[in-house]
């Protein structure tokens, strides 16, 4: 039996300040942008995997939430606690120049880490934590 991964969430307060970061910063596809019952959400992924999607949803993506719950999240996400992901690059150097470079917020600039990789981090529009690992030799 095999077994994969087919999509992850990440929780986002503005999709189209997402859809500037995830497609046009990162150069991911836009797979699907979708609006139901008031809500919307968008699938984007990488060429080198057309079989895995990032889902950017709201941060509450159930009709029933009770409007508590949505303001719980929305602080979260306001403050950064969501988690994010952790993206595999050939280059993390050149990976950071052109993330920095498009304004997003620095969390980490590139470094040798002890368990084998380089990586940085970053904050997405809505104030996800994304990491960038490149696999080091040896």
């Amino acid at each position: 039996m095999d077994l994969t991964l087919s999509q992850c969430f990440i929780a986002v307060d503005d999709h189209d300040k997402a859809l500037a970061f995830y497609r046009d910063t990162l150069g991911l596809q836009v797979r699907r942008d979708v609006s139901f019952e008031g809500m919307r959400w968008v699938t984007v992924g990488s060429p080198a995997q057309p079989g895995v999607e990032i889902v950017l949803e709201p941060p509450v993506a159930d009709p029933n939430a009770s409007e508590a719950d949505r303001r719980a999240m929305a602080e979260l996400l306001a403050k950064g606690l969501l988690r994010g992901v952790i993206f595999s690059t050939d280059d993390c150097d050149a990976l950071f120049e052109r993330v920095q470079a498009s304004g997003a917020e620095v969390l980490q600039e590139p470094v040798d880490q002890p368990w084998g990789v380089r990586d940085c981090a970053f904050r997405d529009p809505a104030g996800n934590m994304l990491r960038f690992a490149q696999r080091r030799n040896g």
